[in-house]
């Protein structure tokens, strides 16, 4: 392997010639070999955006040369579609505010500058990585507002992946909108429901997280670029601060704005903690619909048995026959990481000190693949899961029939105290309710085939009867 010597403050190092990344990249490399997580792709594409619209502002303005200036803008356009993706070495656990990774792609994007103006890489006579890639910038401005436009991205994701389970359960809520079932609360018998109604609550709780993730993009989109070191703007021309995020905007997309306290944006990542809290939010949400899933088809013959989950593969290396819910499973456990990833989040966020917060890549390290890992656990969960399920009607009618949970509807004629002692006679003599009735005379076939209609059962009001109750 050829290399060529790159010099820093601290010394020398041999670089592989064909590396695109320098001597800062190549210290933090080895400095930082904790966890084999490299930093998200996204936020490297974010990062490559703001030194684009960064140049071009520059250019603009007359502070950067032309010729260098377009090889930058081009360079840097490569990296936010993707390229060059093997030059991003930095371990995602790292000191230093996100420094580390602002220099890898300062030093990739002023190494690809170079080779298209017919220079050998590390030749940063041609272009520097700080004096004109960086030109204006600081990490603790371009980090930060990088993340931003990496959240808002993913969190799109996220929100169309919401839509598609969002429109999977109500399918579902119209496919089984005529089956009545019983409801249960405390693990206990309760009262009637539809099937329908059931898909249809939990559809409501997935529309009511994707809205949330649309709202929160406002308060993303407000960015500290041009803040540079602690939200001053020292180091930046102030046409420079004025046009650049109007830039950044265009070429990302998105509604950014500079918001109004730079200095703020710049030391707090309040933000990013509400961000996550939607996400924990959305789980505990995603959580409460898998564990009922596996509940209404748990068995198949020794639980409730109510659902048929799709048999996605072999669930026993020991037990022939058995299949398992596992496509529920798995988007639990991403739910449960994007919940302690939370803390994490919270954690780091709180952790920061006066002008800076030193933490931010532990933020980027969760929040990034939490929203990353929710979208894509949450179409698999839709697709190979939800589109899928069963309903076994059978199976619902003997669940209600052998409980005593329609009783209910009736308290309101019989009273009570009533109710509750033919429900007690009920379970006594292991008898369904309607014997019990009929058994009793209060209520002929009849009546009690109106009385305990489905519609009366699962919509609002009170039952009603004309004439008197006996027994």
């Amino acid at each position: 392997m050829h290399y060529r010597m790159e010099r820093d403050m601290i010394g020398t190092m041999n670089i592989p010639q064909s590396a695109y990344y320098g001597i800062h990249t190549a210290r933090a490399a080895e400095n930082f070999r904790v966890s084999g997580q490299m930093v998200h792709p996204e936020l490297i594409r974010a990062i490559a955006l703001v030194k684009q619209a960064a140049a071009e502002t520059n250019m603009a303005l007359g502070l950067l040369d032309r010729q260098v200036g377009n090889a930058i803008v081009r360079a840097a356009g490569e990296v936010a579609q993707g390229n060059l993706a093997d030059q991003f070495i930095v371990d995602a656990m790292q000191g230093g505010a996100g420094t580390s990774t602002n220099m890898n792609v300062n030093e990739v994007i002023a190494n690809r500058a170079i080779e298209m103006l017919g220079g050998s890489k590390g030749d940063y006579t041609v272009v520097h990585p700080l004096n004109q890639v960086n030109l204006a910038q600081s990490t603790n401005d371009v980090y930060p507002t990088a993340l931003r436009i990496a959240t808002i991205r993913l969190l799109r994701r996220l929100a169309e992946a919401c839509a598609t389970l969002l429109s999977a359960l109500q399918v579902k809520e119209a496919e089984f909108a005529d089956i009545l079932k019983l409801g249960r609360t405390e693990m206990q018998d309760a009262v009637p429901i539809m099937l329908g109604q059931t898909f249809a609550a939990w559809a409501e709780a997935v529309a009511r997280d994707r809205r949330r993730f649309g709202a929160v993009e406002e308060r993303l989109g407000q960015v500290n670029l041009g803040g540079t070191a602690i939200g001053t703007g020292i180091n930046a021309d102030s046409q420079y601060i004025a046009q650049v995020t109007e830039r950044l905007r265009d070429l990302a997309g998105l509604a950014l704005g500079r918001t109004e306290n730079m200095i703020d944006s710049t030391q707090n990542a309040d933000i990013f903690v509400e961000v996550s809290g939607l996400l924990k939010a959305s789980a505990t949400n995603l959580i409460k619909i898998t564990a009922d899933l596996r509940l209404l088809s748990s068995g198949p013959r020794g639980g409730l048995g109510e659902l048929r989950l799709p048999k996605q593969q072999a669930g026993s290396s020991i037990m022939p026959g058995k299949v398992n819910p596992v496509m529920t499973e798995m988007l639990t456990q991403v739910a449960y990481q994007a919940m302690a990833q939370d803390l994490a989040i919270t954690l780091a966020a709180q952790g920061g000190q006066l002008e800076l917060n030193a933490f931010l890549p532990l933020i980027t390290a969760n929040l990034l693949p939490a929203i990353d890992t929710l979208a894509r656990a949450i179409e698999l969960f839709a697709e190979r899961c939800v589109r899928g399920i069963e309903a076994v009607p059978e199976r619902c009618r003997a669940h209600l029939d052998n409980s005593v949970g329609i009783i209910t509807a009736l308290a309101p004629l019989l009273g009570y105290d009533q109710a509750a002692a033919l429900a007690g006679e009920a379970l006594a003599e292991n008898r369904t309710v309607q014997d019990v009735l009929m058994q009793s005379g209060i209520f002929t076939t009849e009546e009690l085939k109106e009385l305990l209609r489905p519609e009366h059962m699962t919509r609002p009001g009170i039952i009603a009867r004309s004439g008197p109750l006996t027994r």
